[in-house]
Formats: structure tokens, C-alpha cells, sequence
């Protein structure tokens, strides 16, 4: 009987041998078919991937590019977005331009021959790209074409890059309203392809990916493991007394796994054999070697399953006898009495800190800031996640539960993390409705996470309300008082001249009426200048004014205006201190608004400077503008706001009593704004100060 069964024994061993020993070498009697099969694509293989990661790199080149050609960025910047490309390296081999609506080249960096080349439907590259942008950035159109793509990849490169998101960063410019034009010679494509790319890695991954070796080494391989299964489970008994078979599920997975990741180095054996041309002695050689490397891998994946089996056979006390786990459980157990509370303390901190720390991140979560770059709490997620992953994997067939688990732990964190949004989401939309009905007045002070910047910019927009409301107060105020004023200023040489019209009528005397004359004259020119100041002023409000730009001679006109008033100043007691430049100062501006702007200003100056005090008009000329100051000493007390004074038929004597319009600084501060200068006017006690700037371009 034990003779029988030691018999037995043998012919399985030798069965499994023969087995493992025929998968082999079958495996390397396929080398031939998988020569031909590397044979028969190889190229067009190389150039099918090495094309599609150009199409890939030229999505990027279009911003590098297009930037280059506006010069808004800095080409630091460009670098530091897209560093990591290798289109850098790309256009080194190639002809590019970027052409505007009118095809014209903007890069300027081409030959008539490479533009017209480039510009050519039917092009002499073996690979040619087409982009066109519209005015709004959007592709209109790409179209590829050369001699080393067919009508079927054109079309699916066609495709790929219209599907293609482009991710422009903060900063850059996208493509609009142009032509980019990609041209590659095949002798710089077969130039690209040698120097960039890995042909040996490219061979390995092709015959990796390859539908014969695949279906072959796993056909062969699920034969193996499927007799392993078999034995294991008929043939109990032949493997319980070799420790080796009785190896723990940790530990076979692990070598499965590691069997696995070996893939490539095994590939990498197939294919130096495969493009090895040696001798009769060499070839045996080669099949020798290559027939025990793949006995070995069909040993593992024997082995591997013949431990995996016992499940079949043991079943719940596979899990407890043959896992590392369990053996770790049993023996903390037996440790529990010396190290339990211990094990329990450490447990607890460790179960703490990982509360606190996920309370930290799921607060982080919502309080994220979109207007940062998010790219470092983007890549925790993904590394978090990444691990969790790595953890379910690892656990071969738990991996399934552990899957599950996981999944509904997620589900009701998104849940709750939805949830939290929804009501943050809420609180913005209240504070947005209490914004919408007119409520200025409420405070935005909730704490509502990602939201917080959006409730920041519902502060400023409140405010700006806020201040627009009070500005149109101040203009319909100020509407109300350029009525009335208007209207008494107009209705009292008005009313002048409807008197002196009834005196003339009756009078006699001639010297009276002479005089009578006189004063209707006076009268009428007061109301004409007032007339022409109100639609000056309302010319100017409108943007309706005919501007005349010139080169003027700011300090010559200045001093025109100085000379043309000198009597009026003597007249006032006025002692003006002149401070301009000795030498021209030629700007940009009308020639009839500006002496009007220094007209207004002297005049208002004779009005209601103190007689007997000094002015000071002073010219500073700056870098990039010029700078005027008028300085004098008020006669009344300067109690009005400086910022109202230069608005319509606003005057600094409240009672009104001088001849003044009220709109000589309101035409002044415009005819300056017009002239892409300004006016500013402050006072300290009773000095009142004016300031006027000009750029020196117009």
C-alpha cells in the first residue's frame, strides 16, 4: 500500500514537472511568431505613439507660441508654466508660424520658403498640423496632414486634438483670431523619434501589448494555475507535508504580485532573444536559458496557487491558520494581560490624532480658497486617496470588501461634505437676497467656508453700492441747486433788461438813455456768457466736445494768459509770484481748452483772492507729466467741501454775490479730463490751492 502511494506521489511530481516543463517550452517555441509580429508593425507602431505625444506637446506649444507673438508675458513666466514640456525640445526639429487673419507671420522667424511650405494644403512634410483659432479662442478648425499619416489617423488625430482640454494657467493669453501651422520633414521626424524616445522601451511595451504574446503567456499560465488548483484540491495530501506549499497568504500574494512586476524584465528577455542572430551553439543556448526562466515563472505561478488552493480545502481555517493576520492576533492575545492597557493607551492616541488630523483636512476642504492655486490640496486628495487604493489592492481578494467598505465610507463623506456646502450655499444666497431687496445696511459676518471669498466680494459690492446711492443723492442734490441757481442767475439780467427796456421806452433824456444802453449791453453780455458757460459745461458732461490736439507750448500759453489779465491783477492788488521753467515745454493738448482751463482759474483767483496778498503760480516739470499749482489766499472763510466745488454752479461765497457763472472750475476740471489730465483743488484754513496735471503724451 505505501509503495502504491509513494508511486502515486512520484508520477504527480513527475507529471507536475512535465507540465511546468512543456508550458515553457511552448512559450519559447513562440518566439518566431512574436519575432514576425514585431516585425510587421514595428515602425508604425513608433511612429503611431511618438506622433500622438507631438499632438499632445503641440497643444501647449499654441500658448507658448501665441504669447511669444503679443509679448504680454514675460517669458519667465511662460517658462514657468510650461517648463515641464517637451515642446521646447519639439520645435527644435520642426517649422512653425503663427499667422494672423490676413496671413501674415507674426513669429517673423521663418523663410519665404518655409512660409509658403507652410501655407501649402498639400505639403511636402511628412507631418503637417493646422490650428485655427476664432476670436473668442475657440478651435474652428484643426486639420493634420504629410506623408507618414493615412486619411484614417489624420482623421483620428483630427479628433484627438478637437477633444483635447487645454488648460491655460493664470496669466496667459489664449489663442484668438489666428493661424498655427506645424510643419516636420521626415528626416526631422526620424531625427525627433531617435533622440527623444526609447525605440527599446517602445518594443517592450508593443510586445507586451501584443494580442499573441498576451493570449499565449496567460493561456499558458491560467493552465498552470488551474492544474495547480486541481491537485490542491484532489491531491491533498501530496502537498500538507511540504512546508513550502503551506506558505502564508500574505506571503504568496506578495511573490504573485512581485511575479507580476516583473513583466517587463521578462519581456526585455524575450525580445533580446528575439533580436539575437547567434550561432547553432548560441541559439541552443538561448533556449536553454530561456526555457528555465520561464520554468521558473510557471514554478511561481504552480506554487502560488497550489498555497491559494488550501482555501478550497480549509476554508474558514485557511483564514485563520494561514494569514499573517490571524498569526498576529493570536499572538497579541497571548500578550494581552502585559501589554493590553498599553496597546489600548497607544490605540487611543493613535485613533485621536487621526480624528484631529481628518477634522483638520475636512475642514480644509471646506474652507478652500479657489482664488489660490490649488494644485498642493489637489495632490493631497489624489496621494490620500492613492494610498487608501494601494491598501484595497494589496489585499488580493478582501480587496472587493474593502472596495465596498470604502465606497460607503466616501459616500457619506461626500454626504456630509455636501450638506455642510449646502448650507454655507444657503447663508450666501440669504445674504445675496437681503443685497438684492436694498438692504445696504446688513452685516456679512457668517463664517460659510469655500464661500468666504465670494461673501468678501458681496462686502465690496455693498459698499459700492453704498456709495453709488450716495453719489446719486449728491447728483440729484446737486441737480436741484444747478436749477435753482441756474435759474437765478438767469433771471437777474434778465429781469435787468426788461427794466432798462421799459425806462428806454419812456425816457427822454439822451444821456439816460445812452446809459440806459450801456447797461442793457452789460446786462445782455452777462447772460449770453452765462448761457454759453451752461452749454459749455453741459457739452462737456456729455463727452460732446470737438477736441483740436496740437503741440503746445504749456509755458508760453501760461504766460499769455498771465500778460492778458496783468490789468484785472493790478486792478485786485494781486502780487502774483510767477515760478516757470525758462524753457519750452511742448505737450499734447488743445490750445483754446487749456487757456480756457488757466483763464477760469486766474479769474477765480482775482474774484475772491485777499487784496494785498501775494499768488504763487508755480510749473514743475515731471517725468512723465507736468505739474501746475496755483496758491492764494481766500478773502471769505473757506468753509465748503473741495471736492463739491469744482461740480456745477457750485461757488465758494455762499450768498452768491459776485458776477461768477459757478461753472468756471466745473469747465476747467473738465476741459482737463478731457485732455487726460487732471484738477484738484484743497484748502488748509484760508489757503486755497489748485493743482493741475498733464501728461507729457498725449
Amino acid at each position: 500500500m505505501d509503495i502504491k502511494l509513494k508511486n502515486s506521489r512520484r508520477r504527480i511530481l513527475v507529471f507536475i514537472f512535465v507540465l511546468v516543463i512543456t508550458c515553457s517550452v511552448g512559450m519559447v517555441a513562440a518566439y518566431p511568431s512574436f519575432s514576425r509580429v514585431m516585425q510587421s508593425g514595428e515602425n508604425d507602431a513608433i511612429y503611431e505613439q511618438s506622433l500622438t505625444d507631438i499632438c499632445r506637446d503641440l497643444e501647449i506649444g499654441n500658448y507658448i507660441l501665441y504669447n511669444e507673438v503679443t509679448g504680454k508675458i514675460d517669458r519667465a513666466l511662460l517658462q514657468e508654466q510650461y517648463g515641464n514640456s517637451r515642446f521646447d525640445l519639439l520645435r527644435k526639429y520642426m517649422d512653425y508660424e503663427v499667422f494672423d487673419s490676413r496671413g501674415t507671420a507674426q513669429l517673423g522667424t521663418s523663410n519665404n520658403s518655409v512660409l509658403k511650405n507652410l501655407k501649402a494644403k498639400d505639403t511636402s512634410y511628412a507631418f503637417r498640423v493646422e490650428f485655427i483659432f476664432q476670436k473668442d479662442g475657440e478651435i474652428s478648425k484643426v486639420q493634420v496632414t504629410g506623408g507618414k499619416t493615412d486619411m484614417q489617423r489624420q482623421y483620428q488625430m483630427e479628433q484627438y486634438l478637437l477633444d483635447m482640454e487645454p488648460y491655460p494657467y493664470q496669466g496667459i493669453e489664449i489663442p484668438s483670431g489666428v493661424q498655427i501651422v506645424y510643419g516636420m520633414t521626415e528626416e526631422k521626424l526620424n531625427a525627433y523619434i531617435k533622440d527623444s524616445y526609447d525605440s527599446e522601451y517602445l518594443s517592450i511595451r508593443r510586445l507586451m501589448e501584443s494580442e499573441l504574446y498576451s493570449t499565449v503567456s496567460i493561456a499558458l499560465g491560467l493552465i498552470v494555475a488551474v492544474t495547480a488548483i486541481f491537485l490542491a484540491i484532489k491531491r491533498r495530501d501530496i502537498f500538507e507535508e511540504k512546508r513550502i506549499f503551506a506558505a502564508p497568504f500574505e506571503i504568496v500574494v506578495t511573490a504573485l504580485g512581485i511575479l507580476a512586476g516583473l513583466g517587463n524584465f521578462v519581456a526585455e528577455m524575450v525580445l533580446i532573444t528575439i533580436n539575437a542572430r547567434p550561432n547553432a551553439l548560441g541559439a541552443v543556448v538561448n533556449f536553454a536559458a530561456n526555457t528555465v526562466m520561464w520554468f521558473v515563472v510557471f514554478g511561481i505561478v504552480f506554487w502560488g496557487f497550489v498555497c491559494l488552493g488550501a482555501m478550497f480545502t480549509m476554508k474558514k481555517a485557511y483564514w485563520t491558520e494561514r494569514t499573517l493576520c490571524a498569526g498576529l492576533f493570536r499572538w497579541l492575545n497571548k500578550r494581552k494581560a502585559k501589554y493590553g492597557r498599553g496597546i489600548k493607551k497607544k490605540a487611543g492616541e493613535i485613533c485621536n490624532r487621526t480624528k484631529h488630523f481628518c477634522g483638520k483636512q475636512y475642514d480644509m476642504l471646506l474652507h478652500l480658497d479657489f482664488q489660490d492655486k490649488t494644485n498642493r490640496t489637489i495632490l493631497k486628495i489624489v496621494v490620500l486617496n492613492l494610498v487608501v487604493l494601494l491598501i484595497i489592492c494589496s489585499m488580493w481578494f478582501y480587496g472587493i470588501a474593502a472596495l465596498v467598505i470604502y465606497s460607503i465610507v466616501l459616500f457619506f463623506f461626500f454626504k456630509k461634505y455636501f450638506k455642510d456646502i449646502q448650507s454655507k450655499y444657503k447663508l450666501l444666497l440669504q445674504a445675496t437676497n437681503r443685497l438684492a431687496e436694498g438692504d445696504l445696511d446688513s452685516s456679512f459676518e457668517a463664517d460659510i467656508g469655500v464661500f468666504n471669498p465670494v461673501q468678501e466680494e458681496l462686502k465690496k459690492i455693498q459698499t459700492g453700492f453704498k456709495k453709488a446711492v450716495e453719489e446719486e443723492v449728491k447728483s440729484e442734490r446737486m441737480k436741484t441747486e444747478l436749477i435753482t441757481n441756474v435759474s437765478h442767475d438767469l433771471k437777474t439780467p434778465l429781469t435787468a433788461i426788461i427794466t432798462y427796456t421799459d425806462l428806454l421806452k419812456t425816457e427822454s433824456d439822451e444821456e439816460k438813455r445812452k446809459e440806459y444802453i450801456q447797461i442793457l449791453e452789460q446786462k445782455s453780455l452777462r447772460l449770453k456768457g452765462l448761457i454759453e458757460d451752461l452749454f459749455e459745461i453741459s457739452k462737456a458732461a456729455s463727452n460732446n466736445v470737438t477736441m483740436n490736439f496740437m503741440s503746445v507750448d504749456i509755458v508760453d500759453l501760461l504766460k499769455q494768459v498771465g500778460l492778458e489779465y496783468d490789468s484785472k491783477i493790478k486792478e485786485t492788488n494781486l502780487d502774483f509770484r510767477w515760478s516757470l521753467p525758462d524753457h519750452k515745454i511742448i505737450l499734447w493738448l488743445d490750445s483754446q481748452k487749456t487757456y480756457r482751463i488757466f483763464e477760469n482759474l486766474i479769474v477765480n483767483i482775482t474774484k475772491y483772492a485777499m487784496p494785498h496778498t501775494r499768488v504763487y503760480v508755480e510749473m514743475n516739470e515731471l517725468d512723465d507729466q507736468v505739474h501746475i499749482s496755483m496758491k492764494n489766499v481766500s478773502a471769505e472763510e473757506l468753509d465748503f467741501n473741495s471736492e463739491e466745488i469744482t461740480d456745477r454752479f457750485v461757488r465758494g461765497d455762499i450768498s452768491r454775490n459776485t458776477e461768477g457763472s459757478g461753472l468756471g472750475l466745473a469747465i476747467a476740471k473738465s476741459f482737463a479730463k478731457l485732455q487726460h489730465g487732471t484738477l484738484k483743488i484743497s484748502t488748509d484754513a484760508d489757503l486755497y490751492k489748485v493743482e493741475i496735471t498733464f501728461p507729457r503724451k498725449g
